[in-house]
This record gives structure tokens, sequence and C-alpha cells, in this order.
């Protein structure tokens, strides 16, 4: 293949991705139009937060990952090439254009796309065939949630969770936290400016059960 061949192929690739980029911002778009109090932004997160949230993850010992919010997909191809090949990656969004594009769009048998809310993510879990989750990450925007909404997801999100596990957040306020800290005695927080809006992170640690003994 000679160079202008190579070159011309790049070309093709840049965009055939710029193409794809932009018709999942416009999936992600017309879901913020269509649900804004559910829907934390009018873009994707960008790939510093993705990295960002997910590094305190213990992949080895991850079986369950649970993820409000999914949107897109934007955090849930990261966690499937993280994850082990026996895990299993449960979204749950109550938007059926963004459960309709993942299904179609993510072909992995570890991968369960669900139409509903996160305030039943325990029957879901269950549904799935599991006890509980390992993490569970949202970035459902709690700040704008219905009023006593936020407080049922964190709570079932607190029960779900197994002992060591963790619920993790991303906000463009720091709402959540408030809501966190009757559950999780560890919150620890960052922040990442390299996102359109610059956004707070929060990992809400749930104490082994010795832990919370002491």
């Amino acid at each position: 293949m000679s160079s202008r061949e190579l070159a011309v192929q790049m070309q093709q690739g840049l965009r055939d991705k710029l193409a794809r980029y932009v018709a999942q911002c416009g999936i992600f778009f017309r879901g913020f139009l269509e649900h804004p109090r559910m829907v934390g932004s009018i873009i994707p997160s960008s790939g510093f937060t993705v990295r960002r949230m997910l590094e305190p993850v213990d992949w080895r010992e991850c079986r369950v990952f649970v993820e409000y919010g999914p949107g897109i997909g934007t955090f849930c191809r990261p966690v499937l090439d993280r994850m082990s090949g026996d895990g299993a990656l449960i979204v749950i969004d109550t938007n059926p254009l963004f459960i309709d594009h993942l299904r179609s769009t993510i072909r992995d048998k570890r991968f369960h796309a669900v139409l509903g809310s996160a305030e039943d993510v325990e029957a879901i879990v269950r549904e799935h065939g599991f006890d509980g989750a390992d993490y569970v990450l949202s970035g459902l925007p709690f700040s704008t949630l219905p009023p006593g909404v936020g407080e049922e997801i964190v709570a079932a999100t607190h029960r779900v969770l197994r002992p060591g596990g963790s619920f993790m957040a991303y906000q463009f306020t720091a709402a959540v936290r408030d809501l966190m800290r009757p559950h999780f005695s560890q919150i620890d927080a960052a922040f990442e400016p390299l996102n359109i809006l610059p956004c707070k992170l929060f990992w809400g640690w749930k104490e082994a059960p010795d832990e919370a003994a002491e």
C-alpha cells in the first residue's frame, strides 16, 4: 500500500469516527431535550472524566457494575473493556431512546440495558440473577430530580451495594454528596476541569461489617 493510499484510509477513518460522534451527540442532545431533568448535560462526558471516575475500581474483584443514566454509552464501553469475562454491566435509564440505542449498538453478553428507574435497582439486580452490586455509577443530575427521588435512589444504592463497594457519581453540583452522607461514612471527592462543563466527582464507600462495628 502506498503512502498516499494509507493517508486516504486514515482520513476516511477519521471522517467515519467524526460522523459517529456527531450522530451520538445528536442522540444525546435529543434525549436531553425530551427529559432535561433526568439528563445531566447536553453532550457526553469527556474521556478525562471517564478515566478518572473509574480509577478507584478494583476490576479483579468487580463482578457486577451498575450504571444509572448511561446515555449513549460513554462509560459502557470503557467499563466492559476493563471488566472480567464473567462480569456483568447493568445500565438503567428511563429514556427509551437511550436504551434502544444501547441495545442496538453494544453486542456483549455481559451487557444488560434496562428501561426503568434507578429507585428500583435492587429488584433489577435480582432479576438479573445477582444478590448485589460491587460498584454503582451515576451521572443523574441529583440537583434537578423531583423531590424525594434522589434520597430514595441513594438509599436503594447503599442497600444494593456489597460491603466494600462504592457509589460513584459525577455531577456539576455537590448535591449528591449531601444525599450520600447519611449512608456513606467515607466519601472521596475530586474535580475534573477537562470536561464540558467541569464536574465534581464523588466516591461513597460502603463499610464492611467489621469496619462498621469499630
